[in-house]
C-alpha cells in the first residue's frame, strides 16, 4: 500500500451514524436525548435468561425494539448476519451517506471496528442449538465467532479498500476506534476513516459475571426500571446495559469536497495503568485529560462541556469526578449520556462522541436522568431538563477494564 505524507490540515468529522434502544438515526436519537427518553425494561432477547428458567427475574437493560436495515443490502447476506453485524451495517450506512463517501476513492478509505467478543449471545445460542448433535455446525460459524466477521461484512457491502481491522479496549473500544481512525488519517495511510463502536451482544453468562463482580446494577429497581440507571447520583449501584452502536467518519480537511464538518479533532490521549481489574485509575484519568488538552493547545478553562464516561459505578464515578476536579474542569457543563442510553460497553465511546457533536450542533445539552442527589453537587450539572447552551470546545472521556483510559478533545468547525 502506498503511504502518502500528510499535510498540516486538520482532521475533521464529516459524518455520524447511531443506533440505540432510544432511537435509530441521528434525528430520532437527538430527540430522545433532549427529551430524556429511556427504554429501560427487563431484557427479553433469547439467550439473556438462565437456560431452562426463562420465567425467572430477568436483568434490566435497554434493547433495540426494531431495526431498520437499508433495502439495498442483499437478503442472503443478512440471513446469516448477527445482530451486531446488522446494526453495524445500518449505522455505517447513515454515516457513509451523510459524509458523501460514494464519491471517495475506495483505496483511500479505512475502517476501524471498536470492540471484541461482541457476538457472545448468538454464539451461546449456536452452542445450545447443536448440543444434541455436536457433529454438525453451520459452516458460517467458522466466520461468525471471529470479531473480524464485522469487518468482512462491512467491507463486502461498502467499498472500503484501504484497510479494515478490529480494536479491543473493553468499554473504551468505541472511543479508541475514533482515535485510531484519526491517527490513520493524520499519518496519510488513508484520506477517510470510519470508526465504529460495535454493539456488544451479551448473553446471560456475561451479565451474571458483571453482576457478580459488582459492576452491573442490582435488582433494587426491578419494579421501576426507569430509575435504575443513575450515573453520578448517590443512589447508583452499577451500570445498566443498553444496546447501542455508533459510527464516526473522520477525514483530512481539504482532501475532498464534503458537507460542512461537525468539528475538528484537536487533541487526544490514551493511558494504561497496568491493572487487570476493573478498578479505575485516578492518575490514568488525569493523564489523558491533561494529554488531550496539551495536544490541543488548550487550557482547562477553554473547555466548555465534558461528556464523561459516567457509568453509575460506585467507585468509577467518584474517581472520574476527582480527576475532572484535579484538572480544573469543575466549571464546565456536564451531563451523562449513559443515563439515557444505558452503557453500550464497546459502543459507548463512539456513541458519546456522536452525542457530543449533536449537542454541539444543536446548541443544547441533554438532561441527566435520575440525577436527584449528585455525588458532588459543585459541578456544572445538567439535571432534569435539557438546557440551551452554545459551546465550541468539548472533551469526552472513556475508560475500560484492563486499566485503559482515553480522552478526545473536539472543537466546533467554523
Amino acid at each position: 500500500m502506498t503511504i502518502r505524507l500528510p499535510d498540516q490540515r486538520d482532521v475533521v468529522i464529516t459524518g455520524l451514524g447511531v443506533t440505540t434502544a432510544v432511537g435509530q438515526g441521528k434525528d430520532d436519537f437527538t430527540a430522545a436525548l433532549f427529551e430524556g427518553r429511556h427504554a429501560f425494561a427487563p431484557m427479553r432477547r433469547p439467550g439473556r435468561s438462565l437456560p431452562g428458567a426463562e420465567s425467572a427475574a430477568p436483568f434490566l437493560g435497554a434493547e433495540i425494539a426494531e431495526l431498520s436495515v437499508p433495502e439495498a443490502f442483499p437478503a442472503r447476506v443478512l440471513r446469516t448476519a448477527s445482530l451486531s453485524a446488522r446494526v453495524a451495517l445500518a449505522t455505517i450506512s447513515e454515516a457513509w451517506h451523510e459524509a458523501g463517501l460514494d464519491d471517495a476513492d475506495p483505496t483511500r478509505i479505512g475502517l476501524v471496528v471498536g470492540g471484541s467478543n461482541v457476538q457472545q449471545r448468538e454464539l451461546t445460542q449456536a452452542h445450545a442449538r447443536h448440543a444434541d448433535h455436536p457433529e454438525f455446525v453451520r459452516p458460517t460459524y467458522g466466520l461468525a465467532f471471529m470479531d473480524s466477521d464485522l469487518c468482512g461484512l462491512c467491507t463486502e457491502l461498502f467499498p472500503v479498500r484501504g484497510f479494515a481491522h478490529t480494536l479491543g479496549g473493553a468499554s473504551a473500544s468505541g472511543q479508541l476506534a475514533v482515535l485510531q481512525a484519526v491517527r490513520a488519517v493524520r499519518s496519510g495511510q488513508v484520506d477517510v476513516c470510519i470508526a465504529l463502536g460495535a454493539l456488544m451482544d451479551l448473553s446471560y453468562w456475561e451479565f451474571l459475571a458483571f453482576r457478580s463482580m459488582g459492576a452491573m446494577g442490582s435488582d433494587r429497581f426491578a419494579d421501576d426500571p426507569g430509575s435504575a440507571c443513575r450515573p453520578f447520583d448517590r443512589q447508583r449501584d452499577g451500570f445498566i446495559f443498553g444496546e447501542a452502536c455508533g459510527a464516526v467518519v473522520v477525514e483530512r480537511e481539504g482532501a475532498r469536497r464534503h458537507p460542512e464538518p461537525y468539528a475538528r479533532v484537536v487533541g487526544m490521549a490514551t493511558a494504561v495503568d497496568g491493572n487487570r481489574n476493573p478498578d479505575p485509575s485516578l492518575a490514568g484519568e488525569i493523564s489523558v485529560i491533561e494529554g488531550a488538552l496539551a495536544e490541543a493547545g488548550l487550557t482547562a478553562g477553554d473547555v466548555e462541556y465534558v461528556n464523561p464516561h459516567g457509568t453509575g459505578s460506585l467507585i468509577g464515578d467518584d474517581t472520574e469526578l476527582r480527576a475532572l476536579a484535579k484538572c480544573g474542569l469543575g466549571h464546565a457543563r456536564i451531563n451523562a449520556t449513559k443515563s439515557i442510553t444505558g452503557h453500550g460497553l464497546t459502543a459507548a465511546g463512539a456513541v458519546e462522541v456522536v452525542a457530543t457533536l449533536l449537542q454541539m450542533r444543536e446548541r443544547r445539552l441533554h438532561p441527566t436522568r435520575n440525577l436527584v442527589d449528585p455525588a458532588d453537587p459543585s459541578f456544572g450539572w445538567v439535571r432534569e431538563e435539557s438546557l440551551p447552551y452554545e459551546f465550541e470546545t468539548a472533551i469526552s472521556l472513556s475508560m475500560g477494564f484492563g486499566g485503559l483510559s482515553s480522552a478526545i478533545c473536539l472543537r466546533k468547525w467554523r
